[in-house]
């Protein structure tokens, strides 16, 4: 049964690393230690520092005896995942992220592992990967990936990070407009609007809305939906 943790962000205004996360992510956890991340998401920062921004920000989980280990400090990536007792996703460049899981070959075993139940946290990338595609991400692709075609662990496309929020003079396109675009194009795929300080809950397939925001289905020929926290989507 999946057990997934489907974070918008890393980061609250006013809050540390992942600070508003850590009752969820020890929840997901469910007394699993051994984690490795995948930091390949991270483009400016070294993955090394990113390990250690996650691990810094996860202190309490550490002082409970989770120890976090990055991928790439193991020899062989694909043994890593199978021995790992959970599997965690930070975020960054959704492009540059599944460029490294697709040339690492790291796209199937890690599926694998989500479907047979290994705990799963993921923000913002982290998240957007596990969509059928990651065309639905609002980053730049600054690296081919090899395709768009992401982790299909969720059957509807995911949008972290999403506002409709217009700044006063812009002229570009509004979030909605831009899923609208989508939509059009693709519109037997719904996509999930997922706000910063959000996170849905995966449970085999039962998926639920957590946070203190409303997140927004949308979906072809329909209004966009609010969807308050709480609901099962």
């Amino acid at each position: 049964m999946k057990n997934m943790l489907l974070l918008s962000n890393s980061r609250m205004p006013g809050r540390e690393y992942l600070e508003h996360a850590v009752e969820a992510i020890r929840e997901t956890l469910g007394g699993a230690k051994k984690v490795v991340l995948i930091p390949y998401a991270s483009v400016t920062i070294v993955w090394d520092s990113t390990a250690k921004n996650v691990r810094n920000g996860l202190q309490v989980l550490r002082d409970e005896g989770v120890e976090i280990t990055a991928i790439h400090h193991f020899k062989d990536p694909i043994a890593a995942l199978k021995e790992a007792d959970a599997i965690m996703v930070n975020g960054g460049n959704t492009f540059n992220l599944l460029h490294h899981l697709r040339r690492k070959e790291l796209i199937v075993p890690l599926r694998n592992e989500i479907l047979k139940g290994k705990p799963y946290l993921g923000w913002s990338a982290g998240s957007g990967i596990c969509a059928p595609t990651i065309r639905t991400t609002n980053d730049m692709p600054i690296i081919d990936a090899g395709g768009m075609d992401a982790l299909g662990v969720i059957d509807f496309q995911l949008n972290a990070h999403y506002t409709n929020a217009v700044p006063e003079g812009w002229m570009g396109e509004t979030r909605d407009q831009r899923l609208a675009e989508f939509l059009h194009a693709n519109p037997s795929m719904p996509v999930f609007g997922l706000p910063e300080g959000d996170w849905l809950r995966v449970r085999g397939d039962d998926i639920t809305l957590h946070g203190a925001f409303d997140g927004k289905w949308f979906r072809a020929g329909q209004e966009p939906q609010s969807v308050s926290p709480g609901t099962r989507l």
